[in-house]
């Protein structure tokens, strides 16, 4: 068994996609899943198996919930690789984000990115990880809301710095 991590994105958002998490953890364990931790309505689910259960999880909750979610899996170490990885400050814990990427893009437009970012506001890509200080909220950031253009279609996900030091705590 290995401890995965798995990253939900765009559910319970916005009245749209519910999944109440009680209901997730109990539809993960009757398909055989242990150890299942859900943590904030964002779907985020710490839990152990055998094997990546991207799929597994995306096809459950087609099933249960009526569509399919991307689900990001993570082991315990890409986590852990990911927050060592932070060129920004461990204390800054909603002014840092990260966006994990499905793969590496090929390129990325940094001339678009540069100029949707404001004077406070960072970035750096780092694998398949790519961090954002925005000191004055992500909600107002064109950076954060219109990056994506700059990468070649990938999907990707979110979670702030306090997000991944909750799940980096609960997976021990």
């Amino acid at each position: 068994m290995q401890t995965w991590i798995a990253l939900l994105r765009g559910i319970n958002v916005g009245g749209k996609h519910i999944v109440p998490m009680k209901e997730l953890r109990q539809l993960l364990e009757a398909d055989g899943f242990t150890n299942v931790q859900t943590y904030i309505q964002s779907g985020n689910v710490v839990l152990d198996s055998p094997d990546k259960p991207e799929d597994k999880i995306g096809e459950l909750i087609e099933r249960q919930f009526g569509f399919k979610p991307s689900v990001f899996a993570l082991s315990g170490n890409d986590l852990k690789d990911a927050a060592a990885n932070n060129p920004y400050q461990p204390e800054l814990g909603k002014q840092v984000h990260f966006f994990f990427l499905e793969e590496a893009p090929d390129s990325v437009d940094y001339d678009l990115l540069d100029t949707l970012k404001t004077g406070s506001e960072a970035y750096e890509l780092i694998e398949k990880v790519f961090y954002l200080y925005a000191p004055d909220g992500i909600g107002r950031s064109k950076l954060a809301e219109k990056m994506s253009k700059a990468f070649p279609p990938i999907a990707m996900t979110a979670r702030n710095l306090n997000t991944i030091n909750k799940l980096l705590e609960m997976i021990g």
